[in-house]
């Protein structure tokens, strides 16, 4: 079997700045790979199939500056049959890797649409998940969080770490006071904004208010300084960036055994792939760590992809994959958001 591939930049732009504790996003860059299957007469089959190449710059392991990245995708697509074959050697490129397995899978299929054969593909049921709220003025994220409470989000996730630390617990005092912690489960997102010598303070303050659990505290790559945090820690920690560039199965064991989070959160454009991230679920069900699955910012493409994929585990955690409605020029998609779940209609 052949294939032919090429790829087209797009730009996303969101409806509203979005801030975190790396800096206020704007806009959102990715690559599409359209890849087709070639008859034994090196003939295109009409059967084409599209895939998204997300990148998050600062995080994704695979991105230094637009023309090195540029080089890649266009190395890959003139080899394609061959890094469809061995799909193992784009780890290290997670969100190439994962473009690729998203338009495979399509061409596999014949149906871009629905990748897999899930309940929740066939429009049965819908996957629980956590409404986002972006950091801001106080106010402002008050309101999200009445907002996502109106329609049904029982499960909320809130980025912290760039506004001060007492504003961020007056934020946090106003929603308990309002919502319990059974009305509210409460995520909050750290993006690794900790020190060392404040970790286990704003540990303690923070598990005043009941939360689920915090991602990533600190910065990745202090894996026994981590350790000690998850051993001692007042408040369930998910490991997120320290699971980037981790690659290959004794060293993903190695993290997870050493550290031994409470929680570890998986995104394929980020942590190896469909291929990688299978692997990260396999390691962390044999040591009894929960997971879950979010996006990491793609368009429509990338998130139908992750959701689908998500939707093939028993997994009754909510996910994250409420991304879908954050550009004012996404692409078309069958996936729609209700009473704090993602559906995709059939």
């Amino acid at each position: 079997m052949s294939y032919k591939a090429s790829f087209n930049k797009k730009t996303f732009l969101f409806k509203q700045p979005s801030g975190t504790s790396r800096g206020v996003l704007t806009e959102k860059h990715a690559w599409f790979i359209s890849l087709s299957e070639l008859n034994t007469g090196n003939s295109e089959t009409v059967e084409e199939s599209l895939g998204e190449c997300s990148i998050i710059p600062g995080l994704s392991p695979d991105f230094v500056d637009f023309d090195s990245y540029e080089k890649k995708l266009k190395e890959v697509c003139e080899n394609i049959t061959y890094y469809i074959e061995n799909l193992s050697e784009l780890e290290q490129y997670p969100s190439i890797l994962f473009g690729v397995e998203t338009a495979l899978l399509g061409l596999k299929i014949q149906d871009e649409h629905k990748l897999f054969d899930t309940p929740f593909t066939r429009g049965e049921i819908g996957i629980p998940i956590n409404g986002l709220i972006w950091m801001g003025s106080k106010e402002f994220m008050l309101q999200q969080i009445e907002e996502k409470v109106k329609v049904g989000f029982s499960c909320l996730k809130l980025k912290i770490g760039a506004l001060d630390f007492d504003t961020e617990l007056e934020i946090l005092a106003s929603i308990r006071k309002r919502f319990s912690a059974s009305d509210i489960e409460l995520r909050v997102d750290a993006n690794g904004a900790f020190s060392l010598s404040d970790v286990f303070y704003k540990l303690e303050r923070l598990s005043k208010f009941h939360l689920h659990s915090i991602e990533q505290p600190i910065k990745a790559g202090q894996w026994k300084e981590m350790a000690k945090i998850c051993d001692a820690t007042p408040l369930p920690i998910a490991l997120d960036e320290e699971l980037i560039g981790v690659i290959g199965r004794n060293k993903k064991t190695d993290l997870i055994q050493l550290i031994n989070p409470q929680y570890i959160i998986l995104k394929p454009s980020l942590h190896g792939g469909i291929l990688g991230t299978k692997e990260w679920i396999q390691i962390a069900n044999a040591n009894s760590i929960p997971w879950w699955m979010t996006s990491a910012l793609e368009s429509n493409v990338g998130l139908n992809c992750v959701s689908q994929f998500a939707s093939t585990f028993e997994n009754s955690l909510p996910q994250g994959l409420g991304t879908g409605g954050l550009y004012e020029n996404n692409t078309p998609s069958k996936l729609f958001i209700e009473g704090g779940h993602i559906f995709m209609s059939h």
